[in-house]
């Protein structure tokens, strides 16, 4: 089944080099139960494994400031056991019988996921129910996990200085809006989190009308269709509160951030303002990025990791969130790179891109790496339920999945100077500076 895909895309790319129509889709059955679940099953039996995929629409967006984070902790409290596996039943049942787990969440999105033999399907989904309807949230479990989220703060965040330069550009950015804390949370908060505000959050959010489960591998189609109705059927309905509405301000400016840290070498993160999620000009702005910055083809690799020798590398994305987006440049520098050298080369390519065409060369070169980059998103049966849930919890619709790759098709070089011109406001953007410590005297 495998290689089949992999055939058929692999010709689909070559019909997309000679300008033909795109077209790859997965066999997918999509329905919602009564209770708003919505499921989506595809069958892959290339393996006897099982991906099992459960998100949620909900993340640090959803918080308030007093419990930043309170998405990410509950994260950790889905694992400390529920009404019928207890908190040390539940590592031990998944490990004894060959599951493999984990989680993680994000602004807007939560989501947990198992890989499993075929035959451990309706384990995990008594599991999952479990958790789904009658989560413990012990005081005992959340002193605990304090430690522990606390621990990976410092980590994540305090003793990594690209995070701490992330954490400040967001602040900046996204000033009066959720998406401006970290999804992690404050450290203030972590070490003051209490059971009665997770509870609610938790009863908030997380029920069957506020998920989709993706299940995809070796199954039955059938026979998993009446599985998930015994186990998910009888799930309550939960009232979702109303989605929380705030206005992203405008960056009508230029800010520069300097942070001085124990690296070994410079960098530079430049943010701009762009687009959420299921914005049309997202796809132009991700050719933007593949031709003003990713690889080794790139204009600002070129310029600045082989002719200038001032960087080792460059990248560039196009960030979107479901309520806001950023459009980012990153240069790994040299030490003996001057500032204002850099800047000049980085203002000078982002001017010719915003009143130059790009060539044809440099966007079929980049369309012909998403596609690319689609085939390897889609290697495994893991990936496959990734990319399908994603598509699905971000769209409402995971054919999007596949209609995405025609848009991104369809784009022009006049596609790229328009949202260059547009989103690439010189007044309206963050230099963002990490440097060495030993350069702070230097630089006052």
């Amino acid at each position: 089944m495998k290689a089949v895909l992999f055939f058929i895309i692999a010709l689909s790319i070559s019909a997309f080099a000679q300008n033909s129509i795109l077209n790859v889709e997965l066999q997918v059955e999509k329905y919602v139960l009564k209770n708003g679940l919505t499921v989506l099953l595809h069958r892959d039996s290339a393996t006897p494994l099982v991906s099992y995929h459960t998100w949620y629409r909900v993340g640090s967006r959803h918080e308030k400031i007093g419990i930043t984070g309170a998405a990410h902790m509950l994260e950790h409290m889905m694992f400390k056991g529920a009404q019928k596996y207890s908190n040390k039943e539940f590592d031990k049942i998944l490990h004894a019988n060959g599951i493999t787990n984990n989680a993680f969440t994000t602004y807007d999105i939560t989501g947990f996921y198992e890989s499993l033999p075929k035959d451990k399907l309706e384990l995990i989904m008594d599991m999952e129910r479990d958790r789904l309807s009658s989560l413990l949230l012990k005081p005992e479990d959340l002193i605990s996990e304090k430690s522990v989220v606390a621990e990976e703060r410092r980590w994540r965040v305090d003793n990594n200085p690209q995070s701490l330069l992330r954490e400040q550009t967001m602040e900046i950015m996204f000033s009066g809006h959720p998406y401006r804390w970290p999804v992690i949370g404050y450290m203030k908060d972590i070490n003051s989190y209490t059971i009665e505000p997770l509870r609610e959050f938790y009863e908030k959010y997380y029920g069957p009308n506020n998920a989709v489960l993706v299940i995809a591998g070796d199954i039955n189609i059938e026979v998993t269709k009446k599985l998930v109705e015994k186990y998910y059927a009888d799930l309550p309905i939960r009232t979702l509160p109303k989605e929380p509405l705030y206005s992203i301000k405008p960056l009508k400016e230029k800010k520069i951030i300097k942070l001085f840290k124990d690296v070994q070498v410079p960098s530079l993160m430049l943010s701009y303002p762009s687009v959420p999620d299921q914005h049309p000009d997202a796809y132009a702005l991700e050719v933007l990025s593949q031709v003003l910055a990713n690889g080794a083809s790139s204009r600002l690799s070129k310029e600045l990791v082989y002719n200038k020798q001032w960087a080792t590398g460059t990248g560039a994305y196009q960030w979107s969130l479901k309520q806001a987006g950023i459009w980012g440049v990153f240069l790994s520098l040299k030490p003996e790179a001057k500032d204002e050298q850099v800047v000049s080369v980085l203002d000078r390519e982002i001017f010719r891109i915003r009143h130059q065409l790009i060539t044809q060369r440099e966007l079929k070169r980049a369309q012909n790496q998403f596609m690319s980059d689609f085939v390897e998103g889609l290697s495994t049966v893991d990936s496959k339920a990734r990319a399908l849930a994603s598509a699905e919890i971000v769209s409402g619709d995971y054919k999007t999945l596949f209609t995405d790759l025609e848009k991104y098709q369809k784009v022009t070089v006049y596609d790229v100077r328009r949202v260059a011109e547009k989103y690439l406001n010189p007044n309206g953007r963050v230099l963002a500076w990490l440097k060495p410590q030993a350069t702070q005297k230097a630089s006052k």
